[in-house]
């Protein structure tokens, strides 16, 4: 069973920092390209960055571009966002996904973000 495990949310202020990390199992990590998506309240979900199996190519949402970095660790299964300049409007549910369950996206149960001062 495809599972993914978000964490690294919190309350920070603006300009601040935080790191998510997003602990993959039950899918051979490796082979598929994963994504970062966000929900703010009352909005809909929002993609934020992708990265490809490899890591060599990585995608950003014109919103977060240069202020967010995605990575992953093939060998620990592990797919992380770097969040630097947090922003109020940033303030967010933040899920990864894979399409490794090959009947549509799946995420985990997402981690919260809130910059505020």
């Amino acid at each position: 069973e495809v599972q993914l495990v978000e964490s690294g949310g919190g309350l920070v202020q603006p300009g601040g920092s935080l790191r998510l990390s997003c602990a993959a199992s039950g899918f051979t990590f490796s082979r598929y390209s994963m994504t970062w998506v966000r929900q703010a309240p009352g909005k809909g979900l929002e993609w934020v960055s992708s990265i490809s199996n490899g890591g060599q190519t990585t995608r950003y949402a014109d919103s977060v571009k240069g202020r967010f970095t995605i990575s992953r660790d093939n060998a620990n299964a592990m797919l992380y966002l770097q969040m630097n300049s947090l922003k109020p409007e940033d303030t967010a549910v933040y899920y990864c996904e894979t399409g490794a369950a090959g009947s549509g996206p799946t995420r985990g149960q997402g981690t919260q973000v809130t910059v505020s001062s």
